[in-house]
This record gives structure tokens, sequence and C-alpha cells, in this order.
């Protein structure tokens, strides 16, 4: 293995080891290995663009070219052409998974899982870095400022771990940098020669340049000595970013902080789906309607148009009482109700579930309290297992003339709530508007969409669908009806954004199943996510759009009595997610025995308008186009190579003016394809001895010899005759020599001559040559410009 191999190789290694400290920030570590084997790639190439050699520029261009081909193959293989080239869509999908990321880390607690975008940042952080570590201590030979990308790398780990084992992982990246520096020490110092280290002592191998390597590697062991040892002897530094100073949730002392925890949402469909339904909760509680007991965890009111989310908050102590519910006002009718929760001893979240809206806790441990959404969080590691506590909230029961005579909400709020970003398909809207046409109000055109979800629509309950992601996930659940409550309620509150109602996602337990000694048992399979709708007066209100789940509001009901309704305090029936085959519900059914199928008889079936998903003709055109030209670059070299030769040794004319540019074009072809093969253009030699030089360094047979003396005397009569000759058969003469100079080179020299042949420099040399001559003629236009007097005319 040459020095520069084996430099790659310690720049790889030591990129690697510096990649360690990521390990403790994710729960998995199989992303390393995957680093691994990219990184043994990306320095492969730039290993072998090296040898042939390509220009410095190059060799980059090529290391990240595999690199991005590396990470569309892993993480966009559906999006790209092959699997592997990747285009405009791939492209859009590496963006949007980086910014998935980029949420999911600010989301997650440390270890997070490693969910398609963490493991991007982390592949592709680590990729990056690996390209500027090798581009500096090999491409151009320089490793000591290659110490500072491996710096950010270990910075970024220790900033966001929790400082528990840092110093191993500090050895390690440090270990992998001095290595980096020990190599490109020999590599500098083998081309130097032998290293003189004195006479060796007795019976001591012969001294070289072991001497250097061991003095390097005593001074890099005092160095890591001195870097672990010292921090020890200094103060200990508190606070920092997410310190005391109030500025993130684990802040002691102070009633400041903001608030970025983990998605909810992240397990819910998992719970739905667990083959064993375990008890979460119990609960005990003096209302006696329990088809209203929704325990809340919290709520999501970023929409981004892929998902919903928890907005970063501001964050306080625990007040005592809590504040009043936003927009409630004293005329709707309201009851307290105490209910006390114990949680297993295995559920581990950090949101404490309380019914909405509280008015106050009891609850021992570190709690912090967020205003806007009047939700409780775990601060400094604090968790709801095996907890009991009391929570006293308030049973809204608003009035169906309320909800359609609220008035407008306050601008900063309705502002907040209803934005719905750009990306959202325009057919979510449409269809909103399309399914509550005829409404008065918003709280009618509420119903309405409560209603088409969950009785009108024909949407079936199936936890089996997958959530879906990106900007169509909304549009395409429209079209399938199929889905869980994620799907319904991201669904309605996003199409009452369009309708500019102010809408977020809640996200908690529907009601649970009364025991025989009175309490409620909520389990996994009663995980649920809902819509909270603002009405001025009454605040967040809650609907139910999804089939079969949850209970319907009363006050979204008609007011005729039923007594055929079942009875509320029978807990949530369960859904089968296989396909329904009864037809959907009657219009004069009931809403409640609607949602149940209960009532017999057709219905219409609403049409969706479809406008297709499919990607346009001229955007399928301009990916293709990508695509071609990014397959084509790497082949350019050869393709305009063969341009070359095709030119040079085609048709001509047969008059003697044309004897000299044939001859003097076919002579340039002849040396271009020997420097292509390894031997250089010499133009200080005569055409007779730059032919003997080919012969000689080409090992040329007799009959590709002559053919090569051929030319050289055909190129003599041109440059020295007074009235050149044409000269048959010189075209055929070049492609001998061709095939005796490829009969004779190495395997390598022969790829190296068709992929990346030398003699395209030629190209370059001509472009800068036209340039200089087309700026030279601009300049000597200039004068002309001006008058006698030296002034403009």
């Amino acid at each position: 293995m040459s020095g520069r191999a084996r430099l790659a190789l310690r720049a790889a290694v030591a990129t690697l080891m510096a990649a360690c400290a990521l390990l403790p920030l994710v729960s998995s570590a199989t992303w390393i290995v995957q680093v691994a084997l990219m990184l043994a790639v990306q320095s492969g190439v730039g290993t072998v663009a090296r040898r042939i050699p390509l220009a410095r520029p190059l060799t980059v261009a090529a290391q990240a070219l595999v690199a991005l081909m590396l990470l569309t193959l892993l993480f966009a293989r559906t999006q790209a052409f092959a699997g592997l080239v990747p285009g405009p869509e791939a492209l859009r999908h590496l963006a949007e998974l980086l910014r998935q990321g980029a949420d999911d880390v600010a989301r997650y607690a440390i270890p997070a899982p490693l969910t398609d975008g963490i493991r991007l940042m982390l592949v592709g952080g680590v990729l990056l870095i690996g390209l500027i570590v090798d581009t500096l201590a090999v491409t151009f030979r320089s490793a000591a400022p290659a110490g500072l990308p491996l710096l950010a790398l270990y910075s970024v780990a220790a900033g966001l771990s929790e400082g528990g084992a840092d110093w191993l992982w500090f050895l390690v990246a440090a270990t992998g940098y001095l290595m980096l520096l020990l190599a490109e020490g020999r590599d500098r110092i083998s081309q130097w020669g032998r290293v003189f280290a004195g006479a060796p002592r007795p019976g001591a191998r012969e001294a070289g340049a072991t001497a250097p390597g061991r003095t390097g590697r005593r001074i890099g062991a005092l160095t890591l000595g001195i870097a672990l040892a010292v921090p020890l002897a200094l103060p200990a530094m508190q606070g920092g970013l997410l310190g005391a100073t109030g500025t993130g949730v684990g802040a002691r002392g102070g009633n400041g902080g903001t608030i970025s925890a983990v998605n909810p949402l992240v397990s819910l469909r998992d719970s739905l789906n667990a083959d064993e339904d375990r008890t979460v909760m119990s609960l005990r509680t003096d209302t006696p309607d329990l088809s209203d007991l929704y325990v809340r965890i919290v709520s999501l009111d970023d929409f981004d148009g892929t998902t919903w989310k928890p907005s970063q908050r501001h964050i306080v102590g625990v007040p005592d009482p809590f504040p009043a519910p936003t927009g409630l006002d004293g005329d709707v009718k309201r009851r307290q109700i105490t209910t006390n929760i114990a949680t297993a001893d295995w559920y581990d979240q950090n949101w404490l579930p309380m019914p909405y809206p509280p008015s106050g806790v009891r609850i021992k441990g570190s709690w912090r309290y967020e205003p806007v959404g009047m939700t409780l969080v775990g601060d400094h590691g604090q968790n709801t297992r095996g907890l009991t506590y009391q929570v006293k909230s308030l049973q809204v029961r608003p009035t169906a003339e309320q909800l359609a005579t609220a008035p407008d909400p306050s601008p900063s709020l309705k502002r907040e709530y209803t934005k719905v970003p750009k990306s959202l398909p325009a057919d979510v809207a449409r269809t909103a508007r399309r399914i509550t046409e005829g409404a008065s109000n918003h709280y009618e055109q509420a119903v309405k969409l409560q209603d088409w979800f969950a009785v009108d629509g024909g949407f079936q309950y199936d936890t089996q669908v997958d959530t879906g992601s990106g900007p169509q996930a909304v549009s395409r659940f429209l079209k399938d009806k199929q889905g869980f409550c994620v799907h319904f309620s991201f669904a309605m509150a996003a199409m009452a954004r369009t309708l500019d109602i102010p809408a977020r996602v809640a996200v908690g337990f529907a009601p649970g199943s009364p025991q025989g000694d009175g309490t409620v048992a909520v389990s996994l399979k009663d995980a649920h996510a809902w819509p909270e709708l603002y009405f001025e007066g009454v605040g967040w209100t809650r609907f139910e759009p999804t089939p079969t789940r949850g209970t319907v509001p009363s006050y979204s009901r008609p007011e005729t009595p039923d007594t055929s309704l079942q009875d509320p305090a029978v807990p949530s029936q369960d859904a089968s997610t296989a396909p329904s085959a009864a037809p959907s519900a009657h219009q004069s059914c009931p809403p409640e025995l609607r949602r149940l199928q209960e009532c017999g008889g057709p219905s219409a079936q609403a049409v969706l308008p479809s406008d297709g998903d499919g990607p346009k003709w001229y955007a399928v055109l301009g990916w293709a186009l990508g695509g071609l030209v990014i397959v084509a670059l790497p082949l350019s070299p050869l393709l305009l190579r063969r341009r070359m030769r095709s030119v040079r040794l085609g048709a001509h004319g047969r008059g003697e003016a044309d004897a000299a540019p044939h001859v003097l074009g076919v002579w340039q072809e002849l040396t271009d394809t020997a420097w292509d093969f390894g031997i250089p253009p010499d133009e200080s030699r005569t055409p007779r001895q730059a032919a003997a030089r080919i012969v000689r360094l080409g090992r040329l047979d007799p009959a590709a010899a002559a053919s090569v003396h051929r030319l050289a005397d055909a190129v003599e009569q041109v440059l020295y005759a007074p009235r050149p000759r044409p000269v048959a058969g010189l075209a055929e003469d070049v492609r001998q020599v061709t095939g005796a100079l490829r009969d004779t080179a190495s395997r390598g020299t022969r790829l190296r001559a068709a992929l990346v042949p030398r003699s395209t420099a030629r190209l370059v040399w001509s472009a800068s040559a036209r340039w200089t001559a087309l700026r030279s003629r601009l300049a000597a236009a200039r004068p002309t410009l001006r008058g006698p007097s030296g002034q403009r005319g």
C-alpha cells in the first residue's frame, strides 16, 4: 500500500473514531456500521482519483458525488433513478428527511430513537466531516488543520451528551487524530529517503524511521494525559445553553424556561397495535358521565403541512390553582370534577396525563407548567412511572347556540392557529369548502366536517395504515379514506384551519373501561388523538371525527332525544381493522347510531375531485435531463475524447490543400493517444525523434513502429516540402498504433486511458487560449471608443 493510500485509510479511521462520540446520543448503534462502510468507499474513490491522477478539485468532486449517491441508495432509493442516481425527487426526499431529523433532534431526549431523519443527519454529517478530513490531510497534504473538523464533530457530541463518559470519547477521538498526524509525518519523511537516527545500540535492530515514530507516540501519549488530567484540576463549569439560566427543560430554580419535548405520536400507533392490551392508568372520579372523561397529554399546534407537533413554549413553575382556560367566559355551563389517577410502573411519559381543562393538580416530584396548552412536563428526568396524583378539572358543557353565535377570536390567536403552509395541497381546502357548503357559521362547519369523517364520508378505521409523510399525506388520506385517529384528527384540524377556524390536535386517551370497584381502567388501545377547535367564549372545544372511537360531544349532536343511544358509561369499542362491507349510514339516522354502524339504508358516498398527484410532464422531463447530466458527467472525458478522435481521423478532402490539415490532425491524434497511455508529448523534439520515443517507451512491435515512422515522414513532408502531397492510409496507421499501445499497457493504464484520458486537457488549454484572445481583442477595441481628447465620444 502506498503512503497516500495509508494516509487516506488513517483519515477515514480518525473520522470514524471521532464519530464514536455520537454513539450515546441515539438508542441504536447500527448507523456506525453504515458510516464505516461509506467512509471506506469514499476514501477508496479518493485514492483511485489521486492515482489516476485527477486534479484536486475533481478528486473532491468525485468523492462528494459518490457520497451523495451512497446516501441516495440508503435513504432515497425508491425516489432515485435506478435506485442510485439522485434526481430532484430524491433530493427533495433527502431535504425532507433532514427537516424531520432537525425536528426529532429538538423533540427527543437522549438517547433518542434512531429515526430516518436522525440517521440521515448522523450518516451524512460524518461523511461530510470525513470528506473534509480526507481533503485536508490527503489531497492537500496538510493533516494538522484536519483536527478542526474532527474537533467540531466531537464538540457536537459533547455538547448534546449528558457527560457521563465524555473523557472516553475524547480519548478515542484524540487518538485517531494523533494516528493521522503520525501517518502524515511518516509519509513526508519517507519522501526524503532514509532517516538518520544515530548509531544503533548493541543488540538493537537497525535504526531508521522508527525514531520519529517513537518520539511521536511519546509526545501523543503525554498530550493526551495532559488533556485528560487538566480539566480535573479546574473548577467545574455549570450552566451552559441548557443550564440554570432558564433556557431549557431541566433548569433548577426560577420559573422561566422553554420546552421542546418528545412527540407523543411516536408510540401512538404502536400502542393501538399492541398484541397485549396493558393497563396504562387507573382513574377514580366523581363525575357520573364517563363518556367525556378524555385524559389529555399534550396539544400539537405547530402544523408544517406534513405533521403536527408541539410548539416550543415558555414554561413556568406549577401554579396553585391553575388560571382560567383561555376564552372561557361565565355564561357557559361547567362543573368541577376531581379525578385520582394512578399510573402503571412501566408507563414512562414526560407529559402528565390530565383531564382538560385542568384547574389544579396535587402531585409529588419535579414538574413544570406550560400555560398555553395547560400541560405539565417533567423536569430533570421526572416521568409518569408509578405515580399517584389528583387532578381537579372542569367539564365544560356549551350549547350549540353558544358555539354558533361565538364572536371572532383575537387577531393574534386567529393568526397563530389558522396558519396553513403553502405546501398543503389545494384539494384539502377545496374539499373542506365543498363539505361545509351551506354552513352559516364556524360551528356548523365544524359539525359538518366531524360528521363527514365519522359518518357520511365512507371512511374506515384501520390502525395498520401507514401514517404517511410529506405534503401529500393529508390529501392522500382524503382519497384513500382509511386510517386511524392520527389521520382523522390531523385532516380535520388542517381542513378547519383552511376555513379560518383556529384548530390544533390533542393527544391522550379516550374514555376507558369502568371496573367493578368503581375505577376506570385506561389501556394502551385507548390511546387516541382528536382535534380541538377554538370558539371565543367557550375556549378550546373537542370534536370527534374518528369512526367507532371515543364519543361524540353532546354539543355537536342533534338536540332531539334518542332513547336508542348507547349508555355513555359503556367504554369505547375497539375497532376492527378489517374493511367493513356494510353500506354507509343513511342520512336520517341519528349520528351516534351512524357512528356505530347500526343504521340501515344506503347513503351517497362523497367523492373527492381527482386532480392527479402524479408529476407533470415537464417535471418528468426535467428530472430525466438532470439524471442524464449526472450520469454523463463522469463519462464526459471519454465522450469528448472519442469525438476528438472521430473528427481527426474522419473524412477529408483529397486535394493538395487538404493534405496539411489532415496529416497534422492525424499526428496530433497519435501523440495524444500516446499521452493517454502514459507517454507525455515532448514539443521540443522533431517528428522523427518523437516517433522513435513513442516506439521505445510504448514497446511497439515492428508493424506498429513502421506505422509511427510513416506518420512522422508524412509530417516532415507537410512541414518542409514546397507542395505537400496527400498520403493515404494514415488514419489506419493511427488505429494500428493505438491497438499496439493498448496491448502493451497494463489493465489500469487501459482503464485510465479510456475513462480519464489525459489528452482532454487540450480542451481546457484551447478554451483558455480563446478566452485570452477574446480579452485581448476587447482590450484592443477600447481606445477606438475614445475621442481625440481622451473623453468618450
